[in-house]
């Protein structure tokens, strides 16, 4: 089995070892995860943005040859975690799990709660506004994960239900060397910023704001990935993370949530949006944004006041 190990000066498609049996690949600005059973036979976990899916099989081939995955299994269903899937499958067939909560946007019954660009942190969170949320459907190759934390063919390993971000999010847990992937339940960079996102800049944060659609629910998940007391983790944004900085900045994460996750004003701040089995139930309004308002007042006074000089002279 061979692999690379990335450097500043490798191409964004170039993988790392996380750690024993496990690689990651970043598509941009999201990380996917290879997860090795034995020697022949691995695991995909989530397929990142869309344009990658060449660089997945490359990946692939070099850590296993002409081996197809035994599953597929998506932390969650948002477009930059699922945008190679549909070009997957056409190679290759295999099953993809997902819990029982993510089913609707994965078989095409609903949209997500829409992102919200009023939360701030930078042009990543403006941007959200176009951010696909449509469902998309796979069929039969889609499967329901149990309630039991067992992952299929992979039994050193559990996930753990840590919704908030989306509504079936999960995270993956490996208790030998305490190797936690966390999806988006939190991250290692500052993911609404496009600065941070494009230096890499590593800070622990909570969920990409734009996305998360219940912030009460987003601090339980991160206080059950805390009391897990990981040693490493590997996250859908940002490079890994492991000993005191780990250790440190997860607990204070925890311990601060609402001064250093929560944004101050935005849709889901005060009412989150509501969900259930069938998906979307309920999306609270759009919030009165007054910087919007105050820049529009200022710019109508500025063309009538441009109006006037010229009907003057």
């Amino acid at each position: 089995m061979t692999n690379r190990f990335k450097t500043d000066h490798q191409e964004d498609e170039s993988y790392i070892e996380v750690a024993e049996g496990v690689w990651g690949l970043k598509t941009l600005f999201v990380n996917l995860y290879v997860i090795a059973i034995n020697k022949n036979d691995w695991v995909l976990l989530d397929t990142g943005l869309k344009g990658y899916a060449a660089h997945i099989k490359s990946m692939a081939n070099d850590l296993f040859g002409n081996i197809p995955p035994k599953a597929i299994i998506l932390t969650h269903g948002h477009f930059d975690h699922t945008g190679n899937i549909v070009e997957l499958l056409e190679t290759w067939d295999v099953p993809v799990f997902a819990h029982q909560l993510e089913k609707p946007y994965l078989n095409g019954t609903s949209s997500y709660p829409p992102p919200d660009p009023t939360v701030g942190g930078g042009l990543m969170s403006l941007m959200s506004v176009v951010y696909p949320r449509k469902p998309i459907n796979l069929g039969d190759n889609l499967r329901i994960l149990q309630n039991d934390s067992h992952l299929p063919f992979l039994p050193d390993w559990e996930f753990i239900h840590t919704p908030g971000h989306s509504p079936g999010h999960i995270s993956l847990f490996r208790q030998k060397d305490r190797l936690l992937i966390a999806g988006d339940a939190f991250v290692t960079t500052k993911q609404e910023s496009a600065f941070s996102v494009a230096t890499q800049a590593r800070i622990l944060s909570g969920p990409p704001k734009y996305f998360t659609y219940n912030w009460p629910v987003a601090k339980i998940s991160v206080k059950k990935l805390v009391n897990l007391h990981p040693k490493i983790a590997a996250t859908g944004h940002g490079k890994p993370m492991q000993g005191e900085e780990l250790i440190n900045g997860l607990n204070y994460l925890s311990e601060n949530f609402e001064k250093v996750a929560i944004p101050t004003s935005g849709r889901y701040v005060n009412r989150p949006a509501k969900t259930g089995k069938r998906g979307l139930l309920y999306v609270p309004p759009k919030p009165v944004n007054r910087a919007a308002i105050a820049s529009l007042i200022a710019v109508t006074g500025l063309i009538i006041f441009a109006l006037v000089r010229l009907y003057k002279q």
